[in-house]
């Protein structure tokens, strides 16, 4: 077979990918002209075209969901960090494997829990007497029960739950890729571990560490069932104000509006992540 010539069976992969971006581009399309229509109250039809929607963005009550979902999406992908990378690097490198299988299993499995079984065994978790709370009244720590049902700390821990196997499984390609001669190098010449892991390990991994947090940050700005059921309507995310707005008020050209500032905004978060990788191209981190 010539280089230039592609096998035969080419074509059922273009197909289908052709068939998916068209489809995906006439949804985007029939979302943003949604957003320029006029709202009908009471009326699932829309009205004329407007600009109104955009103007209802400067409310304090939308702003303020959009930097709650900001600030719960930063605090569930740093705590990802920080609590996936030590699980990860002993993935990689520790030479047990017990140990090794103990942490991939326990990783993994979450993953084939549908969300809404795992988001209610949260509500069992968290709930005042719950298994959290019940645990620590029975040893004597408490009296009186921690709100961590229907908080944005309870939210934060439901989403770190859900969200923990992916930047773990990131965070080991990243590790796995980093030739060990270069901490073996870096300890033959003094360095402690804690140095070797600070001097070199985190450097040369910071590509999977970027790409880790801002992965888990981009999709847990869009999670909808967990801040539905464990935040329980007083901790609202976009995803849930575009579900009120849309099935509840049947505000579509406003649901719109929110559903494109949203996608806009992970796009720009995207696009600052290309900047940063190809910043440590240059300075060598690769």
């Amino acid at each position: 077979m010539t280089p230039d010539r592609r096998p035969a069976y080419f074509a059922w992969f273009i197909l289908p990918a052709l068939f998916l971006a068209v489809a995906l581009v006439a949804s985007l399309a029939s979302l943003l002209q949604f957003g320029f229509r006029e709202h009908i109250p009471g009326s699932l039809k829309v009205g004329g075209f407007t600009l109104e929607n955009f103007g209802r963005m400067s409310d304090w009550v939308y702003l303020r969901v959009f930097i709650d979902s900001l600030l719960l999406s930063g605090c569930t992908a740093i705590a990802n960090l920080l609590l996936g990378y030590p699980l990860a690097y002993a993935l990689v490198r520790s030479r047990s494997s017990l140990l090794k299988s103990t942490i991939l299993i326990t990783t993994i499995v979450p993953m084939f829990t549908g969300d809404i079984v795992r988001t209610y065994s949260w509500l069992v978790v968290l709930g005042k007497n719950g298994f959290i709370n019940g645990g620590l009244k029975s040893i004597g720590a408490i009296d009186t029960p921690f709100e961590l049902l229907y908080t944005p700390l309870g939210v934060t821990i439901a989403l770190v739950q859900y969200s923990l196997p992916i930047m773990v499984i990131i965070l080991a390609a990243a590790i796995s890729h980093i030739d060990v001669a270069f901490e073996k190098a870096a300890a033959s010449l003094g360095a402690s571990p804690l140095e070797v892991l600070w001097n070199v390990t985190l450097p040369l991994s910071m590509p999977g560490i970027l790409s880790g947090t801002v992965t888990i940050f981009a999709w847990t700005l869009s999670a909808f069932a967990t801040p539905q059921l464990v935040g329980g309507g007083k901790v609202n995310m976009i995803s849930n104000m575009v579900y009120q707005l849309g099935f509840s008020n049947f505000d579509f050209p406003f649901a719109a509006v929110l559903s494109m500032v949203a996608l806009a905004l992970v796009f720009l978060v995207l696009y600052f992540m290309g900047l940063g990788l190809r910043r440590l191209e240059r300075v060598g981190l690769h």
